[in-house]
């Protein structure tokens, strides 16, 4: 019945707008050219109702097919208990008492570890703890239904929205297929009703988060009618820890860390004063096409047949080539025209120049307020700033959040919302830029503009450490 009497007061107001609009038209108009027109239109009754008829149809279809806005409602990130921290002394106990390591492995991680920016206060999953250090499915399966069990419950308590009234259920997760299915499983868990559409992501690495939330807003911009889209995104741990002494697999043991989120993604326009954010653009390029970008992070057994995640030494170069790959086509539709005019005038130049002078790279400060940008690491966060030219104040909330929380993968980008948010930075109007990276090689954009000042609410995760950040050394 709300449909119907949303086109009803559509209809209504049509014809009154369209009476004043004569009524104003004959004023400006009278004793012009133009006044043999109008009183064309007023003296032929047949022409004048054809011309109202089809304006209101047009303003009809326009009201029902245009794409539907996508709102951010609300979201959560996974804060796991208090025992689940793993400090420095923690890591180095696990890898000795394990004994599954060389010496010559566990110097390596010791500097990899040192060297990677990660504090004291990043969690890891339950086996870490355990005597016999050996993670099964069940372990695995453990750490998922914790991770996403916390983050979905916190969510729908926020939002105060019946599990019945979500439409469309979207899990990511890059390294962790179980069967049945991560969504499944949610499904099992909130009883959610038999229609919906779900989803379920994997091997898309640390891009995977982005990734899903512009796959819920191209699901919901298609259809007619209002829905909500759940949208959870986790990593798993358990079943990806290292055992072997590959070097370029090893890294993984050093950064990553247990995190998950999960958000409400909605086009249904009554809900906007309740909404965080509005999705304004988004953009997913793959580079797979080139050999070494796609090479650059693969999973796959070491000499010894031990399975394991190899990053090699290739991944910041690729990285830093698929975001100017990336940005060449973001640009036209974030920068402002100062900037895209001053950034074809350096390439012309460059072009014009003997010396191989560079174009200079557009300043993306001047398109968004805040950017979150892909915490996978020290040297990722670095060539990202080095690439787009980046001040130490806009990097910032990256080198804090894989300080605090590490590289939780794909949730991660909303660790570093959740940060703007602890700091009360992010105003009504302000435009966010998320950037993540994923295995393939993808580079995937979302742009946001905030709907309602910040504040730091009673389930941010940072509220318990915030005040002693940012760090003065990193």
């Amino acid at each position: 019945m709300k449909p119907l009497m949303s086109k009803l007061h559509l209809l209504q107001a049509s014809f009154l707008i369209l009476f004043f609009l004569t009524l104003l038209l004959h004023a400006l108009l009278h004793g012009t050219p133009f006044a043999h027109l109008l009183h064309l239109f007023t003296q032929n009754l047949s022409i004048s109702l054809s011309l109202t008829w089809c304006l209101l149809l047009a303003s009809y279809y326009y009201y029902t097919t245009r794409p539907h806005k996508i709102l951010l409602l609300e979201y959560t990130c996974h804060k796991p208990e208090f025992d689940r921290k793993c400090s420095y002394e923690v890591s180095e106990y696990f890898v000795r008492r394990s004994r599954r390591f060389n010496t010559i492995s566990e110097e390596f991680m010791r500097g990899i570890y040192l060297k990677s920016g990660l504090g004291d206060e990043t969690y890891v999953p339950p086996f870490i703890f355990q005597n016999d250090y050996e993670a099964t499915l069940n372990s695995a399966l453990d750490e998922a239904k914790e991770s996403m069990f916390s983050a979905v419950d916190a969510l729908l308590f926020k939002t105060q929205m019946d599990p019945k009234q979500i439409d469309i259920l979207i899990v990511t997760c890059g390294s962790f297929s179980p069967s049945p299915s991560l969504s499944a499983l949610l499904v099992n868990r909130y009883k959610f009703k038999p229609e919906i559409k779900t989803f379920n992501l994997s091997g898309m690495g640390c891009s995977s988060g982005a990734l899903s939330i512009d796959l819920a807003s191209q699901l919901l911009r298609t259809g007619k009618k209002s829905r909500n889209a759940l949208v959870v995104i986790t990593e798993n741990i358990s079943l990806n820890w290292y055992f072997g002494d590959n070097r370029s697999m090893l890294v993984t043991n050093c950064i990553f860390r247990v995190g998950c989120a999960a958000t409400i993604i909605t086009n249904d326009t009554t809900l906007r004063s309740s909404a965080k954010m509005e999705l304004i653009n988004s953009l997913r390029t793959h580079h797979g096409a080139n050999d070494s970008a796609y090479n650059a992070a693969v999973q796959q057994e070491d000499e010894k047949g031990t399975v394991g995640i190899a990053l090699t030494k290739d991944l910041i170069r690729v990285a830093a080539m698929g975001l100017k790959e990336h940005i060449t086509s973001l640009a036209p539709r974030v920068l402002p025209l100062s900037q895209l005019v001053a950034y074809a005038y350096s390439v012309l130049v460059s072009v014009m120049s003997r010396d191989d002078k560079k174009p200079t790279v557009p300043d993306f400060t001047t398109a968004f307020d805040h950017m979150c940008i892909h915490t996978g690491g020290k040297a990722v966060i670095e060539q990202v700033g080095r690439v787009l030219k980046l001040s130490e104040d806009v990097t910032e909330p990256a080198r804090m959040t894989l300080h605090r929380f590490g590289n939780t993968s794909s949730s991660l980008i909303f660790y570093e919302l959740a940060y703007f948010e602890a700091k009360g930075r992010v105003k009504k109007g302000d435009k966010l830029w998320m950037l993540a990276f994923g295995t393939g090689f993808k580079v995937c954009s979302l742009v946001f503009k905030s709907l309602r000042d910040s504040i730091a609410e009673a389930d941010n995760p940072w509220n318990d450490c915030i005040r002693r950040y940012p760090l003065k050394a990193w």
